[in-house]
């Protein structure tokens, strides 16, 4: 076949998938007519669409294409990683989610501010707000790149630009009320793009005797480290993978403003249960694709290209007419991937652009609801993009983990603590951000710098979460707990709205 017959799924995938994105989000236009719309959707998106609309978002590049490289090259140890980024959501539903639905706030900034009453507070959260969405919005334009290379031949520099495009039309035309439709479309095409092509692949693995797999060369591909690779250093980094995992789900910026369009706290726990359920479908899948990988397509692995996997095995396995409709199904839902995740990231990030700074002053004039907003969204999506395109070979999956540890050195501690702990003050949170952002930053920046660590240095810069966290929480509860005269005099009755049922505020009223 030649090269332009082969790059035909591909591209009509990556126009259908555009195309279907555009025009569901014209569509949900028609419904954002205020400022609240396009920040939480007026609070008003019910748990069943909620709920796929963040599992649309939260699937990210590397769910999509990560987890089966990882498995591909380093086995069934990579299998923490989607336990992980799973059970995250298990732990924001047990402490987080009813109790800052009902904070009644639009932002993390917001809610931090509205605990504390602090400007200090609010300014920190929304540097970490900024930087942990562009930590993460990185990685999807360059797996959008790396996907448009390896399915039509594309240079890598047209995946950033197409997703940034895309991304920017349908955030500045409806916002959040928009987004919520597209997501969860996407959602539904990115299961139905791993699981109709597996189903065909197992059955041809099924056809050719099982064949078990082969050895797979130590080569990473840029992914990650193995976590179970030799005594206290393997041990350690699969603690504190499952740390930031487990406790970085809560302080994802566009994890956390999805809670926010909850009509209440009740059915932000239903939206949460219902995630659980659609992760854990969609989990099964990748694993599936990286054990299929090390029967037949061991050479990815060992030439650095574990990344691909997902991507290329249909036409590996299955040639012909059909392995190219294969091959076209996996690259919309890989491409469908970097538009979700990216236009939550952009969403969550233009909020706090939008209210702390491009809605104060721009161009030397202040701006107000939603010509703010879509200022905000192309600061939030140009940054990112023009990154991708100085930085292209930085590990989709590494850059994920890192943001990860990042919210949970963070966010993870001030919402715990100022959920659930009365006594926390400004002067604690403001101590436990700077510890636990600077500490694991400083990781981020020596990660992907192009000097590397060894030993056990290297180590504890791969993995922060396990030392930063604890840092975080004792540098918020030791701080706070020596100025106890800073302890908001509202904090009572916050602390009460915070856990009191909507049931409750009903029946009073």
């Amino acid at each position: 076949m030649s090269p332009d017959l082969d790059a035909a799924p591909g591209i009509v995938a990556v126009v259908v998938v555009t195309v279907a994105t555009l025009a569901i989000g014209t569509w949900g236009l028609r419904f954002s007519r205020t400022t609240s719309d396009f920040f939480v959707a007026s609070r008003s998106v019910n748990p069943r669409l909620n709920a796929s609309a963040i599992g649309g978002e939260y699937l990210s590049a590397a769910s999509f294409l990560g987890v089966a490289g990882l498995v591909l090259t380093f086995g069934a140890d990579m299998l923490w990683y989607p336990i992980g980024w799973t059970a995250g959501y298990l732990v924001l539903l047990v402490l987080v989610a009813a109790p800052l639905r009902r904070s009644g706030a639009y932002t993390l900034p917001d809610f931090a501010e509205a605990r504390l009453g602090s400007r200090g507070v609010r300014a920190a959260c929304s540097v970490l707000v900024v930087a942990i969405g562009w930590l993460y919005l990185l990685p999807q334009f360059q797996g959008a790149g790396l996907t448009l290379r390896s399915a039509v031949g594309a240079p890598v520099w047209t995946g950033p630009v197409i997703v940034g495009l895309v991304v920017l039309i349908n955030v500045t035309s409806g916002g959040m009320r928009s987004i919520t439709f597209v997501q969860a479309f996407q959602y539904w095409l990115k299961l139905t793009a791993l699981l109709v092509p597996l189903l065909v692949l197992l059955a041809v693995w099924a056809g050719d005797g099982a064949p078990g797999s082969r050895v797979v060369g130590a080569a990473a591909g840029g992914w990650s480290v193995p976590l179970a690779d030799g005594g206290g250093q393997g041990l350690y980094l699969t603690y504190s993978l499952i740390v930031a995992t487990f406790l970085g789900t809560m302080g994802l910026p566009h994890v956390v403003v999805r809670f926010y369009t909850n009509p209440d706290g009740r059915a932000a726990r239903r939206t949460t249960l219902v995630v659980l359920a659609l992760l854990g479908a969609f989990y099964l899948l990748p694993p599936a694709y990286g054990a299929l990988g090390r029967a037949y397509a061991p050479e990815l692995a060992a030439s650095g290209r574990s990344d691909v996997l997902v991507l290329e095995l249909p036409r590996l396995m299955v040639p012909g007419a059909l392995g190219d409709v294969l091959t076209g199904l996996v690259t919309a839902g890989a491409f469908a991937a970097f538009l979700s995740t990216s236009s939550g990231l952009a969403i969550a990030v233009a909020g706090v652009l939008s209210q702390d700074v491009t809605g104060r002053s721009w161009g030397g004039r202040r701006l107000g609801g939603v010509a703010a907003f879509r200022a905000g969204a192309a600061v939030a999506v140009l940054v990112p993009v023009l990154v991708a395109l100085a930085t292209p070979h930085v590990g989709v999956a590494r850059a994920v983990g890192l943001a990860f540890a990042v919210a949970a050195s963070t966010f993870c501690p001030l919402l715990l603590l100022g959920i659930w702990w009365p006594r926390l003050t400004d002067a604690g949170a403001v101590a436990g951000l700077a510890v636990g952002g600077l500490g694991s930053g400083a990781a981020v920046a020596w990660t992907l710098a192009p000097t590397t660590a060894t030993g056990w240095t290297g180590v504890l810069l791969e993995q922060p979460a396990a030392w930063s966290v604890p840092l975080a929480f004792a540098a918020m509860v030791g701080v706070s707990l020596l100025t106890p005269g800073r302890v908001p005099v509202h904090t009572r009755r916050l602390m009460v709205r915070l856990h009191t049922p909507e049931a409750v505020d009903l029946d009073r009223g």
